[in-house]
């Protein structure tokens, strides 16, 4: 996600649409792909038949709970940039590939019912197969979100691509087999005022509309919906998320040994943690 606070989210064109959409939002859904090697630059096939539903298949562990990680397509210009400078347009894709990757190699180790990218552009053989894809809607951050939502039938936890750190621990209170009993909401703060994650035991779209993104007190605002809405509500811990190379190379130092750490450190030609 960004954390929903300050960033650089701009809506953009969605996919095509076609039979065999997802029932999660938007003008059009994506069956699983092919797996593949992760990267910005890499692309699946155009044209209708590329987006149908692929077969059935069972992967990582069930739960009750759907897991929801909204992200753009990884395409020079169009992700992280206020990551330049100090790096280039392609660049900073590849620290988005890395850091989308990461993400969806968590997702796939928790306990889910399924597993759904909501993506803002055009998937490819960069989403690992086990994942949906479904496109967002349009509209403002808090509508696609609010969509993204409206949509499940059942309890749903949403996270972004831009805190690579997370890990299936950091999760699992949120995915726990008692995670919903006496709790009607996760919320996941950052540490720019945003937030990072978002649960909701009943997903009402009505809990995100309106809620002011890309300031510092988007975070304040959600929570203060969940709670005025009556929803006993339980926080993850406070993230960075990553918008800024300082928070690059702060993110790396935390998670050493994930994609986007190598790949930052492929940019830099240094450990994680140099500046």
């Amino acid at each position: 996600m960004s954390a929903y606070g300050p960033t650089e989210y701009e809506p953009t064109a969605h996919g095509p649409t076609g039979p065999g959409a997802h029932d999660l939002d938007g003008p059009a859904g994506y069956g699983p792909t092919e797996p593949a090697a992760y990267g910005p630059a890499a692309h699946g096939p155009t044209g209708p038949a590329a987006y149908g539903p692929a077969s059935p298949a069972a992967y990582g562990p069930t739960g009750p709970t759907e897991l929801l990680v909204i992200a753009k397509e990884p395409v020079p210009g169009r992700v992280k940039t206020r990551l330049c400078p100090p790096f280039s347009p392609a660049e900073a894709a590849e620290l988005a590939a890395a850091a989308l990757a990461d993400t969806l190699e968590t997702v796939l180790a928790l306990p889910a019912r399924r597993r759904v990218l909501v993506l803002d552009g055009r998937p490819g053989p960069w989403v690992p197969p086990g994942v949906e894809v479904v496109a967002q809607s349009g509209g403002g951050l808090d509508e696609r979100l609010a969509a993204a939502f409206g949509r499940c039938t059942g309890p749903a936890l949403l996270v972004g691509m831009d805190t690579p750190q997370i890990t299936p621990a950091l999760l699992a209170p949120a995915l726990a087999p008692d995670a919903w009993e006496g709790c009607h909401a996760w919320f996941g703060p950052a540490e720019d005022g945003g937030f990072w994650a978002l649960g909701l035991a009943q997903p009402d779209p009505a809990l995100l509309r309106g809620v002011p993104m890309s300031v510092p007190e988007t975070g304040a605002v959600q929570r203060r919906r969940l709670v005025e809405a009556g929803l006993s509500v339980r926080d993850l811990p406070v993230l960075l998320d990553v918008d800024t190379a300082s928070d690059a190379h702060r993110v790396a130092a935390d998670a050493p040994g994930g994609r986007f750490a190598a790949a930052l450190g492929r940019l830099t030609g240094a450990g994680a943690g140099v500046r």
